[in-house]
């Protein structure tokens, strides 16, 4: 057996090196240049076709011994670089990240106080439609186009606050299949009215019964002097209408009061408004934890296996672009004692660092479970074998075809480096990167080696420039200042104890930020953004058409790429153009979703 399998690896080898001739993007009559100048003058090329597998060998050498695993950054989730070069690579990062956002915090400090005098001379917030004052004509600069269309006028309704769930926090929210146990039971009463001749066991064993459960947050420190519940929400699509609406709100804090939407105006409203003071704190250190912590753990075992000039490499290089910069300004400026996020949230800093280490194993940090089209399967919002199909599913919609753009450039790229799979199995630095990523830097839940499958390649891939590209950017980005923390119906933090009974407010204003408050929030969300993208070769759109990432390549990936970019476009004038129909709705919200427009989003792990 061991000498009929070494035949059969000679007969491979020999099949390859005949081919040699025929296998782009490699071409005989090019020499590589050393390894000292393969940065400016490269081209990509797989181990086998290496004329200097020997200068090869000893850059990952090299890499091995100087990019280091160190110890995680805000909370223990993934490693953090170091060593003689991953210090100076972070360095790099960091100045990079500080040239980007220099403009955009500067503008924001400028524009703060233009508002704040707009707010003084109205004579301060007084009532909830006075929040409008902190919007309407302000922040023309760093949020131009204003929080999304909607969010100020349609907060109140129901089916906003329900498909935000679907959109602009779309990681929390999961269908309870029929065998699942009911967080808390609602009164047969009060569902009969919300839907006429259903009761809460029909919807359930209908497997109409979604759950946003926040309960985990309860016992978390707080800011002093502010205060947060931890709510569970209980959706449900509705019989007739097959809208996805609200049931019940539990706070899990306190008198663990359950809200319904027959109850007060007002105690209702405050209820939704609690719920999204937990979830603004979710979607942003969620993404810290799904996109930051995993990409950074998978970028650092291609530094440590691949070379400068393997193809995979390449892909890393470009799409993790200033990455390593963001753990360390959260570390300096965003959650360190009494920094930015201490001064909006109610859940403070040390709060951050356990959500992270808490989550980071259990939802955020594995590979595999959170593609795409698979997370969302698995909770039940797309494909679902047990209840009815949602009416509208915006995240899907706008991400399936970025996806499918994004894992038709990365099809391209494959086969521009492996035209045979075989390929793939005798590529021993991937092989070693497929190893080194699950057992060196510990990547949850990552494909195992030894891996010899395009197709298995090809979702790694695309999941990689999906969690830069797409998932980051809907939690975070433009998202929290145009729609997830949109004033005043998402605020960081509530500022007075929460009710002990239900009926007992006479006003939501004690609850919500005065005027510097909400201010600090604003501003402090308008430093995610980043407005100028639009007009740069910074947004997703240009994702793989810089002329540094194209020169080491072949003609099949510049042609890939302008096809990409086109696809981008289009994407972007559809995302653009969505209108209310004549019900007031867009992709069935009373507000209009353009978190993922490919101009407006950068193709990178901004912030």
């Amino acid at each position: 057996m061991r000498l009929l399998a070494l035949w059969l690896l000679v007969a491979i080898w020999i099949t390859v090196i005949s081919a040699l001739p025929r296998l782009g993007p490699f071409n005989h009559q090019q020499r590589l240049s050393p390894p000292a100048v393969r940065e400016s003058q490269r081209k990509y090329v797989i181990p086998v076709f290496d004329p200097k597998p020997s200068d090869r060998a000893d850059e990952i050498k090299r890499n091995r011994k100087g990019y280091l695993y160190g110890a995680s950054l805000i909370g223990n989730t993934s490693y953090f670089p170091t060593g003689d070069l991953g210090d100076p690579m972070v360095k790099e990062h960091l100045d990079l990240w500080y040239k980007d956002a220099a403009w955009v915090s500067q503008k924001v400090v400028d524009e703060y106080q233009s508002v704040a005098a707009t707010i003084s001379s109205s004579g301060g917030l007084q009532n909830l439609s006075s929040f409008n004052l902190l919007y309407d004509g302000q922040w023309e600069a760093t949020l131009p186009y204003g929080p999304a269309p909607g969010a100020q006028s349609n907060y109140s309704q129901d089916l906003f606050f329900s498909m935000e769930r679907l959109s602009v926090n779309p990681y929390v929210v999961k269908r309870l299949h029929p065998n699942q146990e009911l967080p808390f039971i609602i009164d047969d009463a009060i569902v009969a009215v919300l839907a006429p001749g259903w009761n809460l066991e029909m919807l359930h064993a209908g497997g109409r019964l979604f759950l946003a459960d926040h309960s985990y947050q309860a016992k978390y420190p707080k800011v002093e002097g502010k205060y947060s519940s931890a709510c569970s929400a209980v959706f449900y699509i509705h019989p007739a209408s097959r809208e996805f609406l609200p049931l019940a709100i539990r706070t899990n804090v306190g008198s663990n009061l359950i809200y319904t939407p027959l109850d007060e105006a007002d105690d209702w409203l405050l209820a939704k408004m609690m719920f999204n003071t937990n979830d603004l704190f979710h979607g942003q250190i969620f993404h810290l934890a799904n996109s930051h912590a995993v990409m950074e753990a998978l970028y650092q075992a291609a530094l440590r296996t691949l070379s400068a000039v393997h193809p995979i490499r390449a892909f890393l290089d470009r799409i993790m672009y200033q990455a390593f910069a963001i753990r360390p300004v959260g570390e300096d400026v965003l959650f360190n004692p009494g920094g930015f996020f201490d001064q909006s949230f109610a859940l403070n800093n040390e709060a951050v660092r356990q959500f992270a280490t808490e989550h980071y194993p259990l939802s955020a940090g594995p590979f595999q479970s959170n593609y795409f089209h698979q997370d969302l399967v698995a909770r039940g919002l797309l494909n679902c074998t047990y209840g009815p199909a949602l009416a509208s599913v915006p995240f899907y919609d706008d991400g399936d075809v970025i996806v499918a753009s994004l894992r038709r450039f990365a099809d391209a790229y494959l086969r521009a480096y492996y035209p045979y799979e075989s390929l793939i199995f005798l590529d021993t630095e991937l092989q070693n990167w497929i190893s080194e990523a699950a057992n060196g830097a510990k990547v949850i839940d990552f494909p195992s080696s030894p891996l010899v499958s395009r197709d298995v390649l090809l979702s790694i891939l695309t999941h990689a420039a999906f969690l830069t590209g797409v998932s980051h950017h809907a939690l975070n980005s433009g998202t929290p200042a145009s729609t997830s923390g949109v004033l005043p119906f998402h605020p960081a933090a509530l500022y007075a104890p929460l009710p002990t009974t239900k009926g007992s407010i006479t006003s939501l204003m004690p609850f919500l930020p005065n005027t510097t408050d909400a201010l600090n929030q604003i501003a402090l969300l308008i430093r995610f953004n980043r407005p100028k993208l639009e007009d740069s070769d910074g947004n997703l759109v240009h994702m793989f058409s810089s002329p540094k990432f194209l020169a080491g390549g072949c003609s099949a990936v510049a042609h890939a790429a302008r096809l990409f970019q086109a696809e981008m476009l289009e994407i972007s004038g559809r995302i653009q153009g969505k209108t209310f129909d004549d019900s007031g709705l867009a992709q069935g919200m009373p507000f209009i979703w353009r978190s993922l427009d490919p101009s407006t989003i950068p193709f990178y792990l901004s912030v």
